[in-house]
């Protein structure tokens, strides 16, 4: 696939900065367009920040359909390893699947500094009934957003195969999840129309970790970081960083 195949906006984000770097990943269905903000605001705090466009994502619906989980998986491993080879530690943010493939990057690399997930998935029962779906795609369900004038650079249509992956994926997380010992800052809104928030409520009360603390967001619904709760989203996990990174 050519650069020339990727929406606008959906490209790879990379900054290089210091020896802390910051993995960032979008969601299903989504680009990084939806993680931006949070990568340029990590950028100019001095990091070295790398948010990979997933496999099958911000080109068709129909290429998305050939990936899997696998190869979402693929990408953020190369982000990592991209990351680890310039720096010294390694955080991870995501946002709902992001979050999810983030704490599977916890749960894979046992040097990770800690871990970000926003609005993250696990379990998602309104999706498990595929085989009622009818036909190869059904509605998007991106921009889920509460702010006014912001619209989620995302697929219109969701294949019902990548359903199937997603919901593989977030079996493989969710069994692992009490794998997890590193630091956890858990950022979920409280009304959120994609992902219920009891997911976030399960991966804080599931992880190892000795140091986690969840964070309520009560003006923004799924993508938040596009939403009115963004600054305080950076906010924080810039404090978190910060603490983390001192702590070694």
């Amino acid at each position: 696939m050519t650069i020339a195949n990727v929406l606008k906006g959906a490209e790879p984000i990379r900054f290089k900065g210091n020896e802390v770097g910051i993995l960032v990943s979008h969601g299903f269905t989504g680009t990084t367009q939806s993680m931006r903000p949070l990568a340029e605001a990590y950028a100019r705090a001095g990091y070295t920040v790398s948010a990979p466009r997933l496999k099958g994502h911000g080109t068709t619906p129909e290429d998305m359909e050939m990936s899997s989980n696998k190869d979402w998986v693929e990408s953020i491993d190369e982000a990592y390893n991209w990351l680890k080879e310039r720096c010294e530690v390694v955080f991870a943010v995501g946002l709902s699947m992001g979050g999810t493939l983030a704490l599977h990057v916890a749960q894979t690399y046992p040097d990770i500094e800690g871990v970000i997930p926003i609005n993250a998935a696990i379990e998602i029962p309104a999706m498990e009934n595929t085989e009622a779906m009818e036909g190869r795609f059904i509605d998007a369900i991106g921009s889920d957003i509460k702010k006014e004038g912001v619209e989620e650079l995302a697929y219109e249509r969701t294949p019902v195969r990548s359903i199937n992956q997603l919901l593989d994926l977030m079996e493989q997380v969710k069994t692992k999840l009490s794998s997890i010992h590193c630091p956890i800052l858990v950022f979920v809104s409280d009304e959120d129309h994609v992902v219920p928030p009891h997911n976030s409520e399960m991966i804080f009360d599931t992880v190892f970790s000795e140091h986690k603390e969840i964070v309520h967001l009560e003006n923004s619904y799924h993508v938040a970081t596009l939403d009115n709760d963004q600054d305080l989203i950076i906010e924080r996990s810039l404090e978190f960083f910060q603490m983390y990174t001192k702590t070694k």
